[in-house]
C-alpha cells in the first residue's frame, strides 16, 4: 500500500512540478516582451531541481527563451539528468 501511495505521489508531483515550470518559462518570455518585472534565473533553477526540468526544457525551447544563455543550454540538461538519476534511484531502492 504504501508503494502505491508513493507512485502516485511521485507521479503527481513530477507532472504538476513539470507543468509549473513550463508555465513559469512561457510567463517569463511574455513578462520579457512587455519589459516588464520578470522572473528570476534562480527561481527557473530552482523549480527545475525540484524536480521540474523536463518542464523547463519544454518550455526553453518552446517559446524561444534563455535559448542563447550558457547556463540555461548547459545547466538544464545537466538538471534533467539529476531528476532523471533521482527518479532512478527512487524507484529502484523505494519501488522495486
Amino acid at each position: 500500500m504504501i508503494k502505491d501511495d508513493l507512485i502516485l505521489f511521485m507521479s503527481v508531483y513530477t507532472f504538476f512540478i513539470n507543468l509549473y515550470s513550463f508555465l513559469l518559462f512561457k510567463k517569463d518570455k511574455k513578462l520579457s516582451q512587455q519589459n516588464a518585472w520578470r522572473i528570476s534565473e534562480a527561481k527557473l533553477f530552482i523549480v527545475s531541481f525540484l524536480g521540474g526540468a523536463l518542464g523547463s526544457y519544454i518550455g526553453m525551447n518552446r517559446f524561444s527563451h534563455k535559448t542563447k544563455k550558457a547556463r540555461f543550454q548547459i545547466g538544464l540538461p545537466l538538471i534533467l539528468l539529476l531528476n532523471f538519476v533521482f527518479l532512478y534511484y527512487i524507484y529502484k531502492y523505494f519501488l522495486a
